[in-house]
């Protein structure tokens, strides 16, 4: 009896093994390329007023949605996470751009690999045998990528990113070969995002481009982050940004004209999204100028502090020194319910359980979002310092109608003139999985059937 249980076991074993081996080689694409625009707004596509010819035809070929929801924080590293590993900041551990530290924000980012806690996509397509490739993509620093270009700099000299990005450059050779092949040589600007210039988006998606052309990845990611910059320095609404979002639309309709050199454009996938959309603000709110007032910030640098916010644009995160210290986080409740009016109009909290439903940073007790164009810093001179003139920024809660982002696709499988109301960035891994057919974890998104032929 042992004997037939063991050959029963064995044959679902093996019908297992196949189910997954189909699953991981079946799919009508056999390529993707996902293209972020920093900073993509749905309106960029959905009025005509903006120049995106290209990407409007997508959407009349594929499908769109009128918005797409973020993450919390609503900013570019755990939004771009969570674009390639389909579940929340809480889960794979890319909670902010910049990591807190309690001793004072140096200016590091948040670029390695080895940070991510789950599954990605660049690890399920090797796994299923498959090449990938990036192209300035956050969180991509020694990540298991076949042609990778990360989006890796020197936080202490900003103004040329080139000797830590050739470093950081898989296969190292792959830095001048795209130089030689795809851009000519590349000065510090040619990579930079300043100087009223889109030469930056123009280089990678040129790069791109040639490694479509050159090595047919079955995966791969651009980012292109010049709409980004112009909405943080000029607001929603301004002729950089307008340009910007035209220059954008000639980096995708670069890339679709090298799928057809390629060969591969029936076969490919081709997503344009973003990570998050922008809000005008006029001034910086400051809770910790409330935390010092109130003795829970000493000297942060000597290790002396009880609490302190940790801000990420137009979210700000409460920080704890002891994790267990309840008295402290009712102590900064108090002491943000005792604003006046005129100071609470400025944010609003956002508690424990709304954090665990949006899967935001499992460490923090209670964060703040900002109202009324209003963004957060980490000052402790002054409570509220307002801007010269309108600027923008992210990192809202996601029910900020302003904050959404964009989704547009096109490629076998998808329905031609698809729009849906709304999806999420969560939602964009699954259907990357669907239409490729390889094998991946159970994710927070759902697969949008209106979206499949």
């Amino acid at each position: 009896m042992k004997s037939n249980l063991l050959k029963t076991c064995m044959g679902v074993a093996c019908l297992l093994t196949a189910a997954h081996t189909m699953q991981a080689q079946s799919g009508p694409a056999r390529y993707v390329v996902l293209v972020t625009i920093d900073g993509f707004r749905p309106e960029f596509y959905l009025d005509s007023s903006y120049g995106m010819f290209t990407v409007r035809d997508m959407m009349r070929r594929g499908v769109a949605a009128k918005g797409a929801d973020p993450v919390f924080p609503s900013v570019t590293y755990p939004d771009h996470t969570t674009l390639i590993t389909g579940v929340t900041p809480a889960k794979h551990g890319i909670y902010y751009n910049t990591p807190f530290e309690p001793e004072g924000q140096t200016g590091k980012w948040m670029w390695d690999y080895n940070l991510i806690k789950t599954e990605t996509l660049w690890s399920a397509m090797h796994k299923a045998g498959k090449k990938t490739a990036c192209v300035r993509w956050p969180v991509t620093y020694n990540a298991p990528i076949d042609y990778r270009i990360p989006e890796y700099w020197d936080y202490k000299n900003f103004s040329d990113a080139r000797p830590f990005t050739a470093a950081a450059t898989q296969p190292l050779s792959l830095w001048q070969e795209v130089q030689d092949h795809a851009t000519g040589h590349l000065d510090a600007d040619d990579i930079g995002t300043d100087h009223n210039e889109l030469v930056s988006d123009e280089n990678m998606a040129r790069i791109t481009g040639y490694l479509l052309r050159q090595y047919k990845p079955n995966f791969t990611a651009v980012h292109l982050a010049c709409t980004d910059h112009y909405e943080h320095q000029e607001g929603r609404e301004a002729y950089m940004v307008r340009a910007s979002v035209a220059g954008a639309d000639r980096c995708v309709k670069t890339i679709i004209e090298s799928l057809n050199r390629a060969g591969i454009a029936d076969s490919t996938l081709l997503i344009v999204t973003g990570d998050h959309g922008f809000e005008n603000i006029y001034r910086s709110f400051n809770p910790n100028y409330l935390l010092k007032q109130a003795g829970l910030i000493k000297d942060a640098k000597a290790g002396d502090w009880k609490a302190q916010f940790h801000s990420s644009g137009g979210g700000a995160f409460l920080q704890l020194k002891d994790p267990n210290d309840k008295a402290t986080v009712a102590k900064v409740a108090q002491l943000l319910g005792q604003l006046p009016d005129s100071a609470k109009r400025y944010f609003a909290i956002v508690s424990k359980e709304k954090l665990e439903q949006v899967g935001a940073d499992p460490g923090v007790p209670l964060a703040l979002t900002g109202l009324n164009g209003t963004s957060f810093g980490a000052g402790t001179d002054r409570l509220v310092e307002t801007f010269d003139k309108v600027r923008g920024t992210h990192g809202y809660f996601p029910d900020h109608q302003q904050i959404k982002t964009g989704f547009v696709a096109c490629g076998p499988g998808l329905k031609p003139s698809t729009v849906v109301p709304n999806m999420r960035l969560l939602d964009v891994t699954p259907l990357i999985v669907k239409l490729t057919g390889i094998a991946f974890p159970q994710t927070d998104g759902k697969l949008i059937d209106a979206f499949l032929k």
